[in-house]
């Protein structure tokens, strides 16, 4: 009863009064990624949310406040990640402020407020079937494998946290992850850096581990753009 019907209503309830309650926290920070960082202040990353009916993941936009420079090298190409991650965004990132435009996907249904967290495309092509049951379930703002030691642990790990969590879902886990993550945002603990400067792709995990082949590798990052691209199209 919790899963199919309670937890809507609570994700909608959290997350209205974080857009309505919270909404001068979210001009003060819009304005300071304006003056540190330029425009857009919004970020949005396509990533794979639950399962449809047809067994294939949703892909959707999830935004967040922008964190990094636009800054490029000679030949107008974008700097990696890290150089291009400065004070002021690593200041949003710890503080989880660069999150608060997540409630939006709470409201809209793409998320839940605790649940698997929602990874990158190219991270889902390189999942074995039995990893993607990670997405039977809606991708959460925070989940078990975030409270776990993100990052401190190996991806094997964190996706088998992920099934872990889908397998039995209660009210009272929830509200242990959410009272964690809460206590980790105060201690400056960031736990959703997927796909960003601090955390390695899932791709490039197997393929410096051995665990993968070259070819393999660069079919499955090929899968990763034509479904983005698939995505592009059908909007």
């Amino acid at each position: 009863m919790y899963e199919k019907f309670f937890k809507r209503i609570l994700d909608i309830v959290i997350a209205a009064v974080m857009l309505i309650g919270f909404c001068w926290l979210y001009a003060i920070v819009a304005l300071l990624v304006r003056i540190n960082l330029g425009k857009p202040v919004i970020f949005r990353q396509a990533r794979p949310g639950r399962k449809g009916p047809d067994g294939k993941e949703k892909i959707f936009y999830l935004y967040k406040f922008r964190t990094m420079n636009n800054a490029r090298d000679k030949h107008g190409k974008l700097l990696s990640d890290a150089e291009r991650l400065k004070r002021f965004g690593m200041k949003l990132r710890d503080t989880s402020l660069d999150e608060l435009p997540e409630a939006w996907n709470i409201l809209k249904g793409d998320m839940s407020v605790i649940g698997p967290r929602p990874l990158l495309v190219r991270d889902m092509t390189f999942m074995t079937e039995e990893q993607r049951h990670r997405h039977d379930v809606t991708p959460g703002l925070s989940g078990l494998a975030q409270i776990s030691g993100r990052n401190g642990i190996n991806w094997e790990k964190r996706l088998d946290l992920d099934l872990k969590y889908t397998e039995k879902i209660t009210l009272w886990e929830d509200i242990r992850i959410a009272f964690v993550t809460v206590g980790k945002v105060f201690r400056a603990e960031h736990v959703n850096s997927e796909g960003m400067a601090t955390s390695e792709d899932f791709g490039d995990y197997l393929l410096r581990t051995g665990k993968i082949d070259r070819e393999t590798y660069d079919k499955n990052q090929a899968e990763a753009e034509k479904l983005l691209e698939e995505m592009e199209q059908s909007r």
